[in-house]
């Protein structure tokens, strides 16, 4: 019989999607009052692979993504994926009653942000959705995750990775998220 092993923590991440830059900073600093300091922040850039989201929130996307210091157990991704929902409906609830800490450039989109938390181990991205597919797992709360992206000497797609996230693009990130991980668990180890 196998033995019962606890998981080993994950490092939090979240991607930012957004058609205002300053709001997407703001929602950076937001994501940390909620989830701790951040220790790995990407480069902020266009979101040019799909027309998707353009009725919800508007032309002219921008993705970002943070890491955050504290690792967390994986169960949590979906009490985290419903407390970015959450977030979400606070900045455009903001964004629709003219709040100055919301304001936005540009006409107010009816979804303003987008948050798409996940998590990395050192072999995967795990990204939660609240929409079932063929390759994603119930957890609960009506929370699904899926690997988005295996790691074995390079990030590898599959078949159902997003565009974006298979486009390479974000490989820096995700990789620098993952050595900030490997850091820590090293250090945990030794202690």
């Amino acid at each position: 019989m196998a033995a019962i092993l606890e998981p080993k923590p994950v490092k939090l991440i979240c991607g930012l999607l957004c058609a205002d830059k300053a709001l997407l900073e703001r929602m950076q600093r937001r994501l940390s009052e909620e989830f701790g300091p951040i220790d790995v922040v990407a480069d902020i850039q266009p979101f040019d692979f799909t027309h998707y989201y353009d009725d919800e929130m508007g032309p002219g996307l921008y993705r970002g993504f943070v890491a955050f210091e504290r690792l967390i157990d994986p169960q949590r991704l979906a009490e985290i994926k419903i407390k970015t929902n959450e977030l979400e409906e606070q900045c455009a609830r903001g964004v629709r009653e003219g709040g100055e800490s919301w304001a936005v450039a540009a006409p107010s989109p009816a979804r303003p942000v987008n948050l798409d938390p996940g998590y990395l181990a050192p072999s995967k991205l795990i990204l939660a959705s609240m929409k079932d597919f063929s390759h994603r797992i119930y957890m609960r709360g009506g929370v699904y995750a899926e690997i988005t992206l295996q790691y074995r000497n390079g990030w590898r797609t599959l078949p159902w990775t997003f565009p974006d996230y298979g486009s390479g693009r974000y490989d820096d990130f995700f990789t620098r998220a993952r050595e900030a991980l490997r850091r820590q668990e090293r250090k945990e180890g030794s202690a």
